[in-house]
């Protein structure tokens, strides 16, 4: 178990059904044994894929059974035919896990504008019903696109004395920054909560996991997290207490690692960037600074290059719209202090190399002016990232 199956309740399964050209999987079903209480965030694009449309019409009742994702082909910007084919999509659930249709949540990933072929589709279903397990993996790997693993995480926490389970999945490598982007993300747990309970929570882990990450700056038109409780552990966590303030720090939890492997795994990327901002005045002015740097190609192309160019740090801060003094701002690249009060000083060369060989590299933006605080998660731009876009459909 691992993964949407590692809570109680959940089976899944990942199939190849040749919308991917070279044989891999493409096809995940997750199916619940009891009617789950759901959430959903969708990205703020206004350009929406058929896929995910469905699903948040679907998700306004609070509740679904199964939740069916292909990779490979985005199901989007195709009118009639792409919403029948989301429909036909849920239908197919339906009948196979003997649910209502409207208790099934689709979610496609892939190219915009080629439509499904839904023979593959449907044997692939077929096929996928077939193979429900409890082992989640092959699931995270039938959502893959341009990632190079599966990504999966769980955590237990304990309620009033009984283990309840988090888990989940997620698949996104580019087009990723805030409001979702390019990442689709389903999160279980067995734990008991009301729909509005799991939206509130599903909304603040989101806020400070999914949403504090960045590849590239671009968001895209068919992607989500949702959030399954199958109720099978404990008693119902109501708002405002302990019980729900220690199932999202849970949630934060699997929600963090997730976030953190999407921002790792960018594509092309070599190094994962954590960019901190402190000291600020306003948690807004924190925010945009991080943002900015998060997605400035020039910062991101320097981490590649292991360049210790903190003026670039320094000039995304000062675009990005936040209010600060410049002459107050220290910054570090990991532990080496290389701008004092705004400005240069001598480091030590050495030692900041050190630190940007890493896999993992942190940025402190120190801004002198307060106690507010962000963080976002990136990774470095390389050659490899532009070749695997300038080649994407071919």
């Amino acid at each position: 178990m691992c993964g949407a199956t590692y809570p109680n309740g959940f089976i899944a399964s990942g199939v190849s059904c040749g919308v991917k050209k070279n044989g891999e999987m493409d096809l995940a079903l997750i199916v619940c044994e009891t009617k789950a209480a759901a959430a959903g965030i969708f990205t703020k694009n206004i350009v929406e894929g058929h896929s995910l449309a469905l699903s948040k019409k679907n998700i306004k009742k609070g509740y679904a059974k199964a939740v069916v994702i292909n990779s490979g082909n985005a199901n989007a910007c195709l009118g009639k035919r792409g919403i029948d084919d989301a429909l036909n999509m849920a239908n197919l659930v339906a009948e196979k896990c003997d649910v209502k249709s409207e208790e099934v949540l689709t979610a496609s990933t892939g190219v915009i504008g080629v439509p499904l072929d839904m023979k593959k589709i449907e044997a692939g279903i077929i096929n996928a019903y077939k193979n429900l397990s409890s082992d989640g993996l092959s699931a995270a790997k039938a959502i893959m696109t341009t990632d190079t693993h599966p990504k999966t995480a769980e955590t237990k926490i304990i309620i009033d004395g009984e283990e309840i389970r988090i888990g989940g999945m997620a698949k996104g490598s580019g087009m990723i920054h805030p409001d979702m982007a390019t990442m689709i993300s389903i999160i279980t747990t067995d734990a008991k909560l009301n729909p509005k309970a799991l939206n509130d929570a599903l909304k603040i882990s989101a806020d400070k996991t999914f949403n504090r990450i960045s590849v590239d700056g671009d968001t895209s038109v068919c992607d989500k997290v949702l959030l399954l409780a199958s109720g099978l552990k404990g008693k119902e966590i109501k708002e405002n207490t302990d019980e729900f303030d220690v199932f999202l720090n849970g949630l934060i939890n699997v929600s963090k690692k997730l976030a953190k492997m999407l921002a790792a795994d960018g594509e092309g990327a070599t190094k994962l960037l954590t960019i901190k901002v402190i000291n600020a005045k306003h948690e807004r002015d924190a925010r945009l600074i991080s943002s900015a740097i998060a997605k400035s190609p020039l910062c991101k192309t320097a981490a590649f290059g292991k360049d210790a160019n903190w003026g670039r740090l320094l000039t995304a801060a000062g675009y990005s719209g936040a209010k600060f003094n410049p002459e107050k701002v220290n910054i570090f690249i990991g532990n080496v202090m290389v701008c004092k009060d705004g400005g240069g000083l001598m480091f030590d060369e050495e030692a900041a190399l050190k630190v940007l060989e890493k896999d993992e590299v942190e940025y402190i933006i120190d801004l002198q002016e307060g106690s507010e605080s962000d963080v976002m998660w990136s990774c470095d731009l390389t050659y490899d990232y532009v070749r695997i876009n300038g080649e994407y459909r071919t």
